[in-house]
Formats: structure tokens, C-alpha cells, sequence
């Protein structure tokens, strides 16, 4: 039988590209997989809502096919900045090795998510998914009134019922092999949550009625054959898109992908104060004393900017976020119809293809 995820998208193969916020955040990318048959997925957390709206444009004159944005849940307000003085005192060593100004908080932390959400809902796309909470039911409702397909992120049974019951279409069971940050949102301790695909994605099939899309770990045929024979509708497909031709992150972050320290990840706060999985290099060894008393997201993030982006300008990867999976040694410097080729011999007769 068809693949019905894949139905309710209007793509024709349920393989859909990890929204990966930041450099990978680029229209191209994200309208190559549209284009192969996939679900290019935008990841906008990091963008204002004009940016975001442009990049839509962008992606929409690339391809006509479906894609979706992805927009991490975060509400404005006052962050804690305790810690702050320590870790900038800790930063300067690195920018004084980059030649740029000393460690200091920009005036805005972080972009305004109800501002972003009403760019998305202006915007009419076609599929949306979130990570980090869950949308208002008024955002929820009005996402569905204008025909979006709702994709909420999940690192635990328990996240995942609560997203079905607060409405979602589609739950998205993240593995702990994932890279990038953790989308847990009901635990204050992120440990508990370090699930792996393989446990968690049969797990959250059986908990819930909505399809689920594995996500972590998924890198080539091997991958996706074993996430539908755990359960799973679907599979979302980050790190591997990374070193893509189309992807415009740097040389540096593709040639540490590709590498044999890509063998080497681990979760970390020190970049964003957040948990997330990258890549272990320099700055993450010589920062672990700061892995519990960094600031939370994002007073982190915000603090460490200037300094990630002037080593992506100078290419200097040891104090680069990066963000990857356990799978980064499967990458490959090739085209993104040469990836979905790889990833669709993981589908079974039944999910080729809906159309074309």
C-alpha cells in the first residue's frame, strides 16, 4: 500500500530533511530534497520573521513540491544571564586567537518566536514543525485552518503523547544518536531523555495513533529499512544532507564531517547552553568545566556568536558547533539526488513511488 505520511504530505517518498538551523538553513538545500521527492524542511529558528519569510520566497521559487519550516518553541522574555562574567572571561582566549573583540552579550539574545510564528502562519506553508515545546493551541489552530501538516518533536514516550494529545499530525521520535540540539521539553533533565532510535521510535509507535518519523542515526538504506521495520512512516535525514553540494555550510564543517574524528561526537552545552550533539573538538574538550554552569539557551548561544562565526569565516573548526550525528562517517561529497537516491533503496516496493 502507499506510503499515507507521505499521502499527507504530497511528497513522493516519506524521507524528509532534518530542519538544521543556522548555515545549513539555506534554500537551496532545503528545495534540492523537495525536488528529489523529499520533504526539504527549513530550519528558521535563528531567523528574523523577514528572513524568514524571504528565504520561503526563495525556496518557493526553486521548487514547486511541498517543504516545511521548523521554528524552536521559546518563549520571550528575561533570560538568566548568571554565569555570564566566568564564560566570557573563559572566551577570551579564543577570541584573542580569531582577532576579534572581546566576549560580550548582544543587545538581542535571540529572535522573537511569536513574531516568527506569524510570519510562518502569513506565509501558508505547507508543513511546519517545532521542537523545544509546543505551539499555543490558538498558533496549533490556526496552523491546521491553513492546511499545514503539524510535526512536533519528541525524545520520550511521554513527549509524545502530549503532543498527540495537544493535536499534532506527526510525532518526530528523536534518537539520541541525533545531532544538533535536543528537542526535549518535559524533562528538566536531559539525561533521562537520551533515548536511542532503535528503543524509542517502536516505543513511540505503539504509544500513539499518528505516523511517527524516526529521527537519528538515519544516514543511508541500512538506516531507513530499519526505522520502518521499527515502526516508523517515515524517516528524517539531517547530518548526511550536511556535506551535500547543495549545503552551504563551510569547507571546515564538511571536511570535519568527512574526517575520521567525525567518529568522535558528544552532547554538549558549552555552544548554545543547551544540550546538543556535534562533532568533539578543541573548544568542547577545553570547556568542560563549563558544562554545567554555562547559561542556559540562550544566553549561551548568544555569548559564543561572535566567536562561532569569525572561526566559520577563518576556518577554524576547532571552535565551530559541529552539530552532527552518530552516523557522520557515513557522509559523502555528493549530490542531494545522489542521497535520496542512496536513501529511497531503504524503502520497500510499497513507498515507490506515489507520483511521477
Amino acid at each position: 500500500m502507499p506510503n499515507t505520511l507521505a499521502e499527507r504530505l504530497h511528497i513522493d517518498y516519506p524521507i524528509l530533511l532534518a530542519p538544521m538551523a543556522g548555515e545549513a538553513s539555506k534554500a537551496p538545500l532545503i528545495a534540492a530534497v523537495s525536488n528529489a521527492g523529499g520533504l526539504g524542511v527549513l530550519g528558521a529558528g535563528y531567523m528574523s520573521p523577514q528572513k524568514l519569510l524571504a528565504t520561503i520566497a526563495e525556496i518557493r521559487a526553486l521548487t514547486s513540491r511541498p517543504f516545511g519550516v521548523n521554528l524552536f518553541v521559546m518563549e520571550p522574555g528575561e533570560r538568566n544571564a548568571a554565569g555570564v562574567d566566568a564564560m566570557a572571561q573563559a572566551l577570551q582566549r579564543y577570541h584573542a586567537e580569531l582577532g576579534i573583540a572581546a566576549p560580550a552579550l548582544p543587545a538581542s539574545l535571540e529572535e522573537n518566536y511569536h513574531s516568527q510564528m506569524e510570519a510562518v502562519l502569513a506565509a501558508n506553508v505547507p508543513a511546519f514543525s517545532f521542537t523545544f515545546g509546543v505551539p499555543s493551541a490558538q498558533h496549533m489552530a490556526a496552523l491546521k485552518a491553513g492546511g499545514a501538516c503539524l510535526m512536533g518533536t519528541a525524545t520520550t514516550v511521554d513527549e509524545a503523547v502530549e503532543l498527540e494529545r495537544r493535536g499534532v499530525d506527526v510525532v518526530v521520535a528523536q534518537g539520541a544518536e541525533a545531532g544538533g540540539h535536543r528537542g526535549t521539553f518535559l524533562n528538566e533533565d536531559f539525561g533521562q531523555a537520551m533515548i536511542g532510535t532503535m528503543a524509542l521510535v517502536p516505543q513511540v509507535a505503539d504509544a500513539v495513533r499518528v505516523p511517527v518519523v524516526a529521527a537519528g542515526g538515519i544516514a543511508d538504506r541500512r538506516g531507513v529499512r530499519a526505522a520502518l521495520a521499527l515502526g516508523a512512516s517515515a524517516v528524517s535525514v539531517g547530518t548526511a544532507f550536511l556535506t551535500t553540494i547543495e549545503s552551504a555550510v563551510s569547507d571546515a564543517y564538511k571536511l570535519a564531517l568527512t574526517g575520521p574524528g567525525s567518529r568522535n561526537t558528544g552532547v554538549t552545552r558549552v555552544f548554545s547552553g543547551r544540550p546538543a550533539r556535534g562533532v568533539r573538538n578543541r573548544y568542547m574538550d577545553e570547556m568542560q568545566a563549563f558544562e554545567t554552569t554555562a547559561p542556559v539557551y540562550p544566553v549561551t548561544n548568544a555569548l559564543t556568536r561572535a566567536m562561532r562565526q569569525a572561526a566559520s569565516q577563518q576556518g577554524r573548526a576547532e571552535f565551530l558547533s559541529l552539530w552532527a550525528g552518530q552516523a557522520a562517517p557515513l557522509s559523502r561529497n555528493w549530490s542531494v539526488a545522489q542521497l535520496m537516491e542512496e536513501l529511497r533503496e531503504g524503502l520497500g516496493q510499497s513507498d515507490l513511488p506515489l507520483s511521477g
